[in-house]
């Protein structure tokens, strides 16, 4: 009988990840992944109640390596806004990018579907949060109930932009997804110009 091995949330978030990039699939149980993988079924438990919640997991992963590197940079505080999302954007993109196998797999039969997948709940709030907090422009209404029905709508813009933007992405051929790279900058300008346009 193998030794156990310790594990945590990224290290079971990796296995995962490298068991659907080797099988083409999830794996058929909890119980088969942790006795692949040499690690107590209860072990991964105590992370994720199922590997619904860890694939949520993956992308939440990504959104928080992505606002590290951000944070990290002297620059990126002296941005503003537009330039702070365009920074978001290709940080998380470039992250995307070095997992595309994993992504692609992960989203293929879901292309046109992006927004009803549970999987990117936890991106989606952490996105909305993060966009909240950006000065995002836009005329005050003078009306608090107008400009919170305003800001909401904004907001969520802002993910099915993030939502098409993946769209764009997954299907993207060109070298170093230079249309990608393309497509973010033109769809943030034009984001921003409409949202400064008088209602």
């Amino acid at each position: 009988m193998s030794k156990k091995i310790k594990i945590n949330k990224e290290k079971l978030i990796e296995l995962y990840m490298d068991y659907v990039l080797q099988q083409h699939e999830i794996p058929k149980s909890v119980y088969a992944f942790a006795r692949d993988n040499h690690f107590e079924e209860s072990d991964f438990y105590r992370f994720f109640g199922s590997f619904n919640s860890l694939e949520s997991a993956v992308y939440e992963l990504f959104f928080n390596k992505t606002m590290k590197t951000l944070h990290n940079s002297k620059e990126y505080k002296g941005y503003d806004a537009m330039n702070q999302l365009l920074s978001f954007y290709f940080t998380f993109f470039g992250n995307l990018t070095a997992n595309r196998s994993y992504i692609f797999n992960s989203l293929k039969l879901e292309i046109n579907s992006l927004h009803t997948k549970k999987k990117l709940n936890i991106l989606r709030k952490k996105f909305l949060d993060f966009v909240d907090e950006l000065d995002l422009g836009g005329r005050d209404l003078k009306n608090k109930h107008l400009d919170n029905i305003k800001n909401s709508v904004v907001n969520e813009s802002y993910w099915i932009q993030m939502l098409a933007t993946i769209k764009f992405w997954l299907e993207d051929d060109s070298a170093d997804f230079e249309k990608t790279d393309l497509f973010i900058e033109k769809s943030i300008a034009a984001s921003f110009e409409l949202a400064n346009t008088k209602p």
